[in-house]
């Protein structure tokens, strides 16, 4: 296990999948030794066990399980290829079929509403104001803006070059809003002295009101408190403004196969969930406007 979670951080694969795989892992292995079992007796009907356990057990989710399914899945894959085992257990195990979910949004102007409530002059608010602004202007996934460096960052071309999953690189876009954020917030880090080089020789481009490298949980606890100020009972994230930024180019007009690249998607199978929520919006926009819509009484 200890050598599979090692070829992880050589990918440089992303800290909170690491984390997952690690935990994941430690209960597969938990769950072998009360059966006294080892990893080469394991077979399909073992991991369909197990799978088993999590629903009736520990009465988990299918998302949750389907999570558990593909980490076993890489970890065999794993030890095929490293020659520990002869076949793969888990490679002929299907993953739950999971509910769709159209992903959650924001309207243009709750998202307006929420990049700007940042108030004041302070390092924290100028920092938070130029993170938000940048979240929803390139749609970038929280980890990916983290792991920011200065040298990514091309604010005249309003530009950043961005290491994704896979650590597969993209340019980004972002506007005028979000680059004169950047801008101020750059210039108070400068006055700050927090423009310093990290460990591994890089300037991050956002930290903490210590000058360290702000974490994805910085930025989640971030987005949980502007909620909570808001007073909205809507469930709001970092990731919800990814899905705001990809929502709102759709409706604008956007193609598809662009809104993919600037998201980073592998597939555009996963970027087509969109679609969905781009239908949901026509349709209300339908029964407000067409006088036979659903619910009007046009003559």
């Amino acid at each position: 296990m200890n050598l599979f979670i090692e070829s992880l951080r050589r990918k440089a694969s992303p800290l909170h999948t690491i984390s997952n795989y690690a935990r994941d892992l430690r209960q597969f292995s938990t769950f072998l030794k009360l059966r006294k079992m080892t990893l080469e007796s394991v077979d399909h009907l073992v991991i369909r066990d197990f799978l088993n356990y999590l629903y009736t057990e520990r009465k988990l989710g299918k998302n949750s399980v389907s999570r558990k399914l593909a980490c076993l899945k890489t970890f065999f894959k794993f030890l095929l290829r490293e020659g520990v085992l002869q076949v793969n257990p888990a490679e002929l195990i299907s993953s739950p079929r999971l509910p769709r979910i159209l992903p959650s949004y924001l309207g243009e102007d709750e998202a307006a509403a929420i990049v700007c409530k940042p108030e004041g002059n302070s390092f924290a608010s100028v920092r938070d104001r130029a993170i938000l602004e940048l979240l929803y202007a390139s749609g970038l996934r929280v980890s990916e803006l983290t792991g920011l460096n200065d040298d990514q960052l091309d604010l005249d071309q309003q530009t950043v070059r961005v290491i994704g999953k896979g650590r597969k690189e993209r340019i980004v876009l972002f506007g005028s809003f979000a680059e004169k954020s950047i801008r101020e917030y750059l210039r108070l880090r400068q006055e700050l002295g927090f423009n310093r080089n990290d460990d591994a020789g890089r300037v991050p481009v956002f930290v903490s009101i210590r000058g360290q490298r702000l974490s994805s949980r910085d930025i989640q606890r971030l987005v949980a408190r502007l909620r909570l100020s808001m007073k909205t009972t809507r469930r709001v994230t970092p990731h919800t403004l990814r899905h705001t930024f990809a929502t709102h180019l759709l409706e604008r007009g956007a193609d598809l196969r662009v809104i993919q690249e600037l998201l980073g998607h592998e597939s555009l199978a996963t970027t087509q969930k969109y679609t969905h929520v781009g239908i949901q919006h026509l349709k209300r926009e339908y029964d407000k406007a067409h006088p036979k819509a659903k619910g009007k009484t046009g003559k």
